[in-house]
């Protein structure tokens, strides 16, 4: 125990060489624990690629402008004015696009304007240290927006020095990129840490988008979703069943674009294949969800290509169950279970019509056998997701920055549920033949 407390020591000195050095370090630490509590902690969840969804709770912070607004501005500013101060923040851009179109005298509304924003990013910044605040600080007017926001009201003598940047800004034309700036400084001191509580991919058509925004957040956290994040970095990884699931789910909700575009993988070999072997099947089953327009060339497409994913996924599947004994899923490997000839299947001793017995890549003696081409197909399909450099990239940021749970603030931050015994503790359960508790998984 000495010889840790020394190594300790000797690492403390390495950081804070003098007495003057580590009392400084002290004293300020000690300042910042009598702060206010800092800014929101924002918990976002299953947010499945909604990126425009997701965007715009972002830059709200769920509310947290408007609180501030209404703290600074009270009921000396009318309910319109505070909603448009609100939209100009969350949207500078667009919303001075929308004023330019109607305003007479610009160079007013944005000294107005200017004003309110200085006083809404002071109420923003007031919880925190200089020093962070600082680090916050747009790059091309950290100077100029220190200057303001630190603007004591009681110093009277220096009103027209304030005034005049305000000036100066508006009349060398930089007003708009200032206010864009300002803007966007008050959205990042609102939110003080972000929480993505699970779910980020699948379903909606941007998760990707979301990823790029994510990367450039300036604090957050993740807590995966297994069945869609971690999926997607089983993807990444080259696993084969992954790899179809993750195609499989972007084809039920006709959102291959995000493999194709967003990532830049070639699905065309999947969709010859697909295109061939089910040219004259209807695939009524494999229909996608939230889609009205079934008659498209596209739509039949994807049809199409859900149906010959789905089937790889079923036999890459029942190849590991099979391999995997010590995951006890047999009971998900149905193919074997099927009647190929009268069209039935067996499940727990009952039989069943099955509703599509169109099979024609499935070789009832050997069910699970990828054929030639399938195989062709995932070789490449590893290739692509393993060599694709932003989807790597996404994934080491999932790896670097998430879990299956955190504990933060002393909250327990997980998504779905935690397995635990009748005492509320960490429900054990064998693997392998070892038995070990959800927490000796992460």
């Amino acid at each position: 125990m000495e010889n840790m407390e020394n190594r300790y020591l000797d690492r403390l000195s390495d950081l804070y060489p003098t007495i003057a050095a580590a009392s400084t370090e002290i004293i300020n630490l000690q300042a910042i624990l009598n702060l206010p509590k800092g800014g929101t902690e924002h918990f976002l969840t299953d947010v499945h690629g909604e990126d425009e969804a997701f965007s715009h709770v972002l830059r709200n912070g769920s509310g947290a402008v408007r609180s501030k607004i209404e703290d600074v501005f009270g009921n000396t500013m009318s309910v319109k004015d505070k909603k448009a101060l609100a939209t100009l923040i969350y949207y500078p851009k667009a919303k001075m696009e929308q004023v330019k179109r109607t305003e007479s005298n610009m160079d007013d509304w944005y000294r107005v304007n200017l004003y309110r924003l200085i006083e809404v990013s002071k109420r923003a910044a007031s919880k925190y240290t200089r020093s962070k605040v600082r680090k916050s600080l747009p790059k091309d007017f950290s100077y100029v927006i220190e200057e303001l926001i630190t603007e004591k009201a009681e110093v009277s003598d220096k009103e027209s020095y304030y005034n005049e940047i305000i000036s100066t800004i508006i009349r060398i034309g930089r007003a708009e990129e200032f206010i864009a700036a300002i803007s966007e400084l008050i959205q990042r001191l609102v939110v003080d840490h972000l929480h993505i509580v699970g779910d980020i991919y699948d379903r909606g058509p941007g998760p990707h988008l979301i990823m790029d925004k994510l990367l450039k957040y300036h604090s957050v956290d993740i807590q995966w979703g297994g069945n869609h994040d971690v999926v997607w970095m089983g993807a990444a990884a080259g696993q084969l069943g992954c790899i179809a699931n993750v195609i499989r789910i972007c084809a039920r909700y006709g959102n291959l674009d995000i493999i194709e575009d967003g990532y830049g993988i070639n699905l065309l070999p999947l969709a010859t294949f697909a295109m061939r072997m089910y040219k004259d099947d209807p695939c009524t089953c494999f229909k996608l969800k939230g889609t009205d327009r079934p008659e498209s060339d596209e739509m039949q497409m994807n049809l199409r290509i859900h149906k010959a994913i789905s089937i790889i996924q079923f036999k890459v599947e029942g190849q590991i169950i099979e391999r995997q004994k010590g995951f006890h899923l047999e009971n998900r490997a149905l193919l074997h279970k099927i009647d190929y000839q009268k069209g039935t299947i067996n499940l727990e001793g009952k039989e069943y019509k099955l509703l599509d017995t169109n099979f024609p890549t499935i070789d009832p003696k050997n069910p699970y056998k990828l054929t030639s081409e399938e195989e062709e197909i995932m070789d490449r399909l590893v290739h692509a997701f393993v060599g694709c450099e932003k989807l790597q990239e996404h994934m080491r940021f999932l790896l670097a920055k998430g879990g299956l749970y955190k504990v933060y603030n002393n909250n327990l931050l997980y998504h779905g549920c935690v397995p635990l015994d009748a005492k509320g503790e960490p429900e054990r359960s064998r693997n392998f033949r070892k038995e070990i508790s959800w927490k000796g998984l992460v």
